[in-house]
């Protein structure tokens, strides 16, 4: 596994349940030039896999992608994550982890 891919995996392993990150959050995080396409792809090639709660990272207007739509909005609500009053997402503001008052994940209250 190449080192991007175990930064982003590690940022995913951290995310509690109930609370959610979005692509571009975790790539973020993971540091590097990593992007929220490569966050995608490295949970394509190794989420299952490597056992890590894949269904915590969500769009950045908190939707699943829609070939995962229901079993991964299951997974949300089975885990207590507040939903979007639409019920086609998560309510960002209440669910999404360690974020700093401008909505961007904050790097030091995940790794403190």
């Amino acid at each position: 596994m190449d080192e991007l891919a175990a930064g982003v995996l590690a940022v995913i392993r951290r995310i509690p349940p109930g609370r959610v990150l979005t692509y571009g959050d975790v790539a973020a995080l993971a540091g590097g030039d990593a992007t929220a396409r490569d966050v995608g792809q490295v949970l394509l090639r190794h989420g299952e896999q490597e056992q890590v709660p894949w269904w915590r990272v969500l769009r950045a207007d908190g939707t699943p992608p829609e070939h995962l739509l229901e079993r991964q909005l299951g997974l949300l609500r089975s885990e207590g994550t507040p939903m979007a009053p639409s019920g086609a997402g998560v309510d960002l503001n209440a669910a999404r982890w360690a974020t700093s008052g401008r909505g961007q994940a904050a790097q030091p209250s995940l790794f403190d």
